[in-house]
């Protein structure tokens, strides 16, 4: 029975690249897959239903747990040498997350806003004055978020190219083993020096907060610090980074929907636009892994304890029952409430910091750049089907 199942993740479409997989579409609301190790977890792709799951803490998001789902065999082992709150189940999870919670806080990173703004404007003006065409990931869409986490965190953004490096081969699907951890010990080695600087030196950003606060006071140990840092450092620029990237791809393959949002005065607009644009690209693709804690009815299946499950994300934010005309790319449409970010009590704690940092670049750059078009056929641009968060490798645009 199980020889016939259908392999996860699956392939895009290739004259598609924005659309998740037809196989994904095309799968009942639950189902079997099988994975990289011959296991063969439930995959979910109904909106309602991951909803659900997400939110019942009889699934688990421990990474230890037998019968956990992962990735890859590189992200079995690296789970065993680092614990993030992510893949931890309350209350451990919430006691972690609740150290760094005040730092996304609405209130504050509203004060972020014009920081943000000119780190937008400097790069944009150093992009016109340069050379085209240009690559407007190398030049963009990686140093805004980039600047901003590193500025936030406090971790110098002289060192970008080394964390970029090590990130990539984090996520990429097709780092080896040996690749993965040795990436995962550079960059917690690095952090680990850094936080040990901030013990001699303290600092008032992210990082320094940690050690001078609960590290100091014995409620963190260096590793757990090390372990947040390496969370926020990647997933603070690789998921804005990629939005950025694609997001203008797309943007710019629906000219419509591009000349709304370039010539909106609407501040309602633009973070309208950045909710739909989470929602019809969705690029964390690889789903978001559980495994059940008890024997629990999903959608009609009956999922036994010790067995995983598979949320394909962007199979939710493309369900009919939750977005009519779940395909179209439309900056108007109340698509709020996708799971872009997940749900539940472990949707993704920087939301805040993404949606403005998206919102800004979103209402700056195609103004400022009015004429931005790509500067190579649409088909020689490459895709991140190597990446476990999705987007371009590179933008080639004129203007």
């Amino acid at each position: 029975m199980t020889e016939t199942l259908p392999t996860y993740p699956m392939s895009r479409a290739q004259d598609r690249p924005f659309d998740p997989p037809p196989p994904l579409r095309e799968a009942e609301s639950v189902s079997r897959v099988r994975i990289w190790n011959g296991e063969t977890p439930w995959l979910v792709t109904g909106y309602e239903t991951q909803r659900s799951v997400l939110a019942d803490q009889r699934f688990s998001a421990d990474a230890l747990k037998p019968g956990f789902p992962h990735q890859s065999a590189s992200s079995a082992q690296r789970r065993r040498d680092s614990r993030p709150f992510i893949v931890l189940d309350d209350p451990e999870h919430a006691r972690l997350r609740k150290m760094l919670t005040r730092n996304f806080m609405i209130k504050r990173i509203d004060a972020l806003r014009p920081r943000v703004q000119q780190i937008a404007d400097e790069l944009i003006d150093a992009l016109l004055a340069g050379p085209k065409p240009a690559d407007l990931v190398r030049a963009f869409a990686l140093p805004v978020p980039s600047l901003v986490i590193c500025e936030l965190l406090g971790v110098p953004y002289a060192d970008h190219e080394f964390f970029q490096a090590c990130s990539r081969k984090l996520i990429s699907r097709e780092s080896s083993v040996d690749e993965t951890l040795a990436a995962s010990d550079e960059l917690r080695s690095y952090l680990k020096d850094l936080v040990a600087v901030k013990q001699q030196a303290p600092t008032e950003d992210m990082l320094g907060s940690l050690v001078a606060g609960q590290l100091a006071a014995g409620e963190l140990t260096v590793d757990e610090v090390v372990d947040m840092g390496v969370l926020m450092l990647i997933a603070g620029h690789e998921t804005t980074a990629n939005m950025i990237g694609l997001g203008t791809l797309a943007l710019l393959r629906h000219p419509d929907q591009l000349a709304a949002l370039r010539d909106t005065p609407d501040p309602a607009l633009i973070a309208n636009a950045v909710e739909e644009l989470l929602r019809y690209l969705t690029i964390v693709h690889s789903g978001r892994r559980r495994v059940a804690t008890e024997d629990v009815e999903v959608g009609g299946q009956l999922v036994r304890a010790g067995e995983g499950i598979i949320l394909a994300n962007d199979a939710g934010n493309r369900d009919a029952g939750a977005f009519p005309d779940p395909d179209r790319l439309d900056i108007r449409r109340q698509a709020r409430h996708h799971v872009a970010f997940g749900y539940g009590v472990h949707q993704c704690l920087g939301q805040p910091l993404a949606r403005m940092e998206l919102q800004v670049v979103y209402g700056t750059l195609y103004r400022r750049i009015p004429a931005l078009r790509l500067a190579v056929p649409f088909e020689e641009v490459e895709f991140k089907h190597d990446m476990i968060v999705y987007g371009v490798h590179a933008l080639p645009v004129t203007w």
